[in-house]
């Protein structure tokens, strides 16, 4: 592929794109997308009925094709705020290697790929789930609530919570308030998680005038944002149980890492402000991965279970 870039006089140039398939990759966030197809992955097998095997595997590619379009589309936009930013600097765009134009393009190919082939082999809604999904984080999120309000993270969280309600749309044809718990589940986990991290990368959004928590209300005001955030998702985690779609061990696990959640935010809270923070900030972000993680790997064995006995039982 070729870029286009000013030579000396200023005239137009063309060279050859120095992208390789691993740049490509890294447009689509894999690390996101990663998270994304195995919530939604969770969100399909723990619907009721049985699906098709061949549908079920086009589904799950559609979600992790559409999640990656939305990265994609995300670096488009954000290349000058990722110039800036220390641990985005590095990004394919910012370093040169795959211009603005060109990832435009695969991003918006990629969206209607999947949301096409979603729609025309497995049902409309679940396509229909996914289109929003991809307009919510690209356009509500990324153009609009990323740089003008703290609040961006809160609203903007919602386009990674969709996933397990499109395996369960695609599964069923319906949404199910089993999928609006999931759903919330991942919209109230977002704001603790994102914010534990804006607290030991506050300097970078600063240089990139994006108006995280920490950097306009203060750090005093998201740690206590945090705990109250965690404080509320840590019961709903439990939901799942209480509502007769997962097990007791789901039960007992959601509530011991709820539990253990809390114990993170109430450190971080107490901590000391500024360097005395940061190790609290890290092991907070780094736990709430393994919280969300380990309810939807707990979630998923325990349906695996169920349906492998029903399997064995007929």
């Amino acid at each position: 592929m070729a870029l286009v870039e000013q030579n000396r006089n200023g005239e137009n140039a063309t060279r050859l794109s120095e992208a390789s398939a691993s740049d490509y990759i890294a447009l689509l966030k894999p690390r996101v997308m990663s998270l994304v197809v195995f919530t939604g992955f969770v969100g399909l097998l723990v619907a009721p009925g049985h699906m098709n095997p061949v549908l079920a595997a086009i589904a799950i590619l559609c979600i992790a094709v559409g999640a990656g379009a939305s990265g994609a589309l995300n670096m488009w936009y954000d290349a000058d705020i990722d110039a800036v930013m220390k641990r985005t600097r590095n990004r394919p765009i910012p370093a040169g290697i795959v211009s603005r134009e060109e990832v435009l393009v695969f991003g918006l190919v990629l969206s209607a790929f999947s949301v096409m082939t979603l729609g025309l082999l497995v049902n409309w809604l679940s396509a229909a789930l996914l289109a929003f999904t991809i307009f919510f984080y690209v356009v509500v999120y990324s153009m609009w609530l990323k740089r003008s309000t703290p609040q961006n993270i809160v609203i903007g969280g919602a386009a990674g919570a969709f996933p397990p309600m499109i395996g369960w749309a695609a599964a069923t044809g319906a949404i199910g308030w089993e999928s609006v718990v999931l759903f919330l589940i991942i919209f109230l986990w977002t704001p603790p998680h994102f914010w534990a991290l804006s607290l030991f990368t506050t300097n970078d959004y600063a240089a990139a005038r994006v108006p995280m928590m920490p950097n306009v209300r203060g750090e005093a005001s998201t740690k206590l944002q945090i705990l109250v955030y965690t404080l509320i998702v840590s019961p709903v985690g439990v939901l799942p149980w209480v509502m007769g779609f997962a097990g007791p061990v789901y039960g007992i696990v959601s509530a011991a890492l709820g539990l253990a959640f809390i114990i993170h935010a109430w450190l971080l809270w107490r901590a000391p402000s500024g360097e005395a923070a940061l190790k609290p900030a890290r092991s907070l972000f780094g736990f709430s991965l393994l919280y969300l993680f380990g309810l939807f790997a707990v979630l998923l064995g325990e349906t695996l279970a169920q349906k492998a006995l029903l399997w064995i039982g007929a």
